[in-house]
């Protein structure tokens, strides 16, 4: 069924992600360099910084993915990337705090309705039995960016200072924004590319799939809804461990022994090659038997274990602790995927969106939690072990949440499965 849409949208998806990605995760390098010396940057106000993003992308997520739903995610993610890439390239020019703080928080609400509108897009091109694998391919764009830049970051800062990393980080998303509204559709019936015959077969399938789905009126209705308000929860107490650990990483690595920028910058790479491993695997064998649950929980409780043997191994032995870190930070990404293809199932196209949004803001909300928190703790525990234990428990109650919320496939969901891979 229109093979095309894979080598042709998905990469875009990767790509723009990417970037939005770059543009927010950066940050730890630049706060694990000089910018808290000439900034004048105090611990508790760099971890509030490090967690302001998170309080904008919290606010803005639904009203972005509404006028996405409703008018155009193809729009909308244009101006996004114009409007990222610049504040991202205005943080290396800036001379005081107070200007960061403005910064911090407009990337945030510029950069928030960029995961919603994605994941509506890719629900509009690709079937249930391919969702799953599609939300991976974007959300690769989270551990292939932070890999990277990792490695980039730390060399860019050496060569020439944390401004310039700023500055030369943030271009690309401006030049990137006229690639995107040249070759990517809000909608199949609008892609050139497509013959009347695939359009209507992707359209067919798709009418068929929602026929299944109980009716929801309108958006108030989805979100009071149970599986959207325990998800919402779950997928808070998730965000804490992964952006606890997204953000403070390079920190936490730049304060061991003998260690530099340098340094830092690959071995913070590390876990986001298992990360890809993980999410590449976990979405080929969630969308073969359409059981997204098994692909969810398992993974969250065993980084909630890695962390907690992290803390157990405290600073006596820091490759141990670094390995168990590793495990922590691929566990945690594995399940993306799976986890972002439940909502377009089970709830109706009119209202999906929507939801996804509201689940979303939920996890900034986590971010903004786990980053200064996490921040916090560091730089008052003088030791990362109660951070550690912080994380821990926000991924154990997470892996809970996720058995109570999400309920077996029906049997309905496992002929679809069955009938869509001997097709």
């Amino acid at each position: 069924m229109a093979k095309s849409r894979w080598y042709r949208l998905l990469p875009i998806a990767f790509i723009t992600y990417s970037l939005a990605y770059l543009d927010r995760a950066n940050f730890g390098f630049g706060a694990a360099s000089g910018m808290a010396t000439d900034l004048h940057i105090t611990p508790a106000m760099s971890s509030l910084l490090g967690s302001l993003f998170f309080l904008g992308y919290f606010f803005f997520q639904v009203p972005g993915a509404v006028y996405a739903e409703n008018r155009s995610a193809k729009r909308l993610i244009f101006w996004s990337l114009v409007l990222w890439g610049g504040l991202a390239m205005a943080t290396g020019i800036i001379s005081n705090v107070s200007a960061l703080v403005v910064i911090r928080f407009l990337l945030g609400v510029v950069e928030s309705a960029v995961m919603p509108s994605m994941l509506l897009f890719l629900s509009r091109w690709f079937t249930k039995a391919e969702r799953s694998q599609a939300n991976t391919f974007l959300i690769l764009g989270n551990p292939a960016t932070i890999l990277w830049m990792s490695v980039l970051s730390g060399y860019l800062i050496q060569a020439v200072g944390w401004r310039w990393m700023f500055i030369l980080e943030g271009l690309p998303a401006i030049i990137w924004a006229f690639f995107w509204w040249r070759l990517v559709d809000d909608k199949p019936e609008d892609a050139s590319w497509l013959t009347p015959s695939e359009k209507q077969a992707l359209d067919d399938q798709l009418q068929r799939e929602q026929q299944g789905i109980k009716p929801v009126k309108n958006y108030g209705e989805a979100f009071k809804s149970k599986i959207v308000i325990l998800l919402s929860l779950q997928y808070a107490l998730w965000s804490i461990g992964v952006y606890g650990f997204v953000m403070w990483l390079p920190s936490i690595l730049n304060a061991a022994p003998n260690m530099n920028i340098v340094k830092t910058g690959w071995l913070s790479s590390v876990p986001y090659v298992l990360a890809i491993i993980g999410m590449l695997t976990a979405s080929y064998y969630s969308d073969k038997t359409l059981n997204r649950k098994a692909f969810v929980w398992p993974f969250l409780l065993l980084g909630a274990i890695a962390f907690y043997g992290s803390y157990l191994v405290g600073a006596s032995n820091f490759w141990l602790s670094f390995g168990l870190l590793i495990i922590a930070g691929g566990a945690m990404y594995t399940p993306y995927g799976p986890f972002f293809a439940i909502i377009p199932e089970l709830l109706p196209r009119n209202v999906a969106g929507g939801a996804m949004a509201l689940i979303n803001s939920f996890g900034a909300l986590g971010s903004f939690i786990g980053s200064y928190i996490v921040g916090y703790l560091n730089g008052t525990s003088g030791g990362f072990g109660a951070s550690y234990l912080f994380m821990a428990g926000s991924l154990f109650l997470a892996a809970l949440l996720t058995l109570v919320a999400i309920k077996k496939p029906s049997p309905e969901l496992m002929s679809q499965s069955v009938q869509s891979t001997l097709s």
